[in-house]
């Protein structure tokens, strides 16, 4: 019998929120983790709000803020807007960021004004670092082997805002007339720009930076550590684009590494691609008691990295697993939106891919928990 097509609601429901997020769902495990790292952070998240007068009008819970901060990187959502309305009708989001059914949602500007105050404590920095301890907890690391590499972020900011520096405009950077300043309406042919006479009206710490065969944009420069156990991140930062920010933020995150072991004696690897072979980055790692197992970079010229160490077993294991850094690379920017990242100033942009960065390691870590289970059984 043909069923009719009527619609009825009921008034009241006795089914919880929970209810309606299937028990095998991959959020689950997620959320889990994500608590308890936020757990974790409770004394941080109470000293943020300690200066403020008290009697005001409570502001977004952090730990709620931070849940739908994670749910925008692990879901694609281009902008707040769009991550406000999505929570208004998706239950699947109600849940994992810890609103009922009823509760209403945050305005977006309100929203964004609020993870300003978290990036201003770095908070989700300490978040980074609460979900790599869990991996930690949970033997997933190594803590000694490690791989290293950089990756381009095209800034939020277009050719016609990159301007000479004295250049009184404040506006667009075109003058008033979208000529991009130069007063040509635009066409930047034949003109010579560089860093040095040139900076974005819209965005000061974007540098227009080329690798490889792509073409001059507007970039930052993202860096990760990853342990090469499986593949995790265990530091993540972004610094201004240039040609010497790889090696030196590499340099930054091994010591951070190294000064992290409770044997200070222990001798720990790092792998590396080619542009990593520099005489001076390959002493200092020596000196830091790391073995540099960088790619030995033959064209042309002699290789800093010695033959003993390039002809090593261990040489050949890191050089293998230096590639698992490039899926962290590759899911930040197309699931995590960090191929053209939509925030200015490099403070924003560095706790916006630490953030993607620790959403990777969840996901990665979801997935370890379910081959364990497996195991286990």
């Amino acid at each position: 019998m043909r069923g009719a097509d009527t619609f009825t609601e009921n008034l009241f429901t006795l089914r919880k929120l929970e209810d309606f997020v299937p028990a095998d769902h991959p959020l689950r495990s997620i959320r889990k983790m994500a608590n308890a790292a936020l757990a974790r952070m409770d004394r941080l998240f109470a000293g943020m709000y300690e200066a403020e007068i008290k009697g005001g009008r409570p502001s977004i819970a952090p730990e709620k803020l931070l849940r739908a901060m994670l749910l925008q990187v692990l879901y694609s959502v281009r902008s707040e807007r769009q991550l406000m309305e999505q929570v208004q009708y998706n239950l699947l989001f109600r849940w994992f960021i810890g609103l009922s059914m009823d509760d209403a949602v945050w305005v977006p500007t309100v929203f964004t004004k609020n993870r300003e105050r978290l990036i201003k404590h770095d908070a989700v920095i300490e978040f980074f670092n609460e979900v790599v301890g869990i991996a930690e907890n949970r033997h997933w690391l190594s803590g000694e082997h490690f791989s290293v590499d950089g990756t381009l972020i095209q800034a939020w900011a277009g050719h016609k805002s990159f301007v000479r520096r004295d250049d009184d405009d404040q506006g667009n950077g075109d003058g008033g007339n979208g000529d991009g300043g130069n007063g040509d309406g635009g066409n930047f042919k034949g003109e010579k720009r560089s860093n040095d006479t040139h900076e974005s009206k819209t965005d000061a710490d974007a540098r227009l930076y080329r690798k490889g065969g792509a073409a001059s944009e507007l970039r930052y420069m993202g860096h990760t550590l990853s342990d090469n156990r499986h593949g995790l991140v265990a530091n993540a930062v972004v610094t201004i684009a240039d040609g010497y920010a790889e090696r030196e933020a590499a340099r930054i995150m091994i010591n951070d590494a190294r000064q992290a072991l409770d044997d200070p004696a222990r001798e720990i690897t790092l792998g590396a691609d080619k542009g990593y072979d520099a005489q001076e980055f390959v002493e200092a790692c020596v000196d830091m008691k790391v073995a540099p197992h960088v790619a030995q970079n033959k064209s042309g010229r002699h290789s800093a990295v010695p033959d003993a160490i390039a002809q090593s077993a261990g040489y050949a294991i890191s050089q293998q697993k230096r590639k698992l850094i490039e899926q962290g690379f590759g899911w930040a920017k197309t699931v995590g939106g960090m191929r053209q990242v939509m925030v200015r100033g490099l403070k924003k942009v560095d706790q916006m891919f630490v953030l993607t960065m620790a959403a990777y390691n969840l996901v990665r870590m979801r997935t370890l928990g379910q081959i364990r289970t497996q195991v286990a059984q």
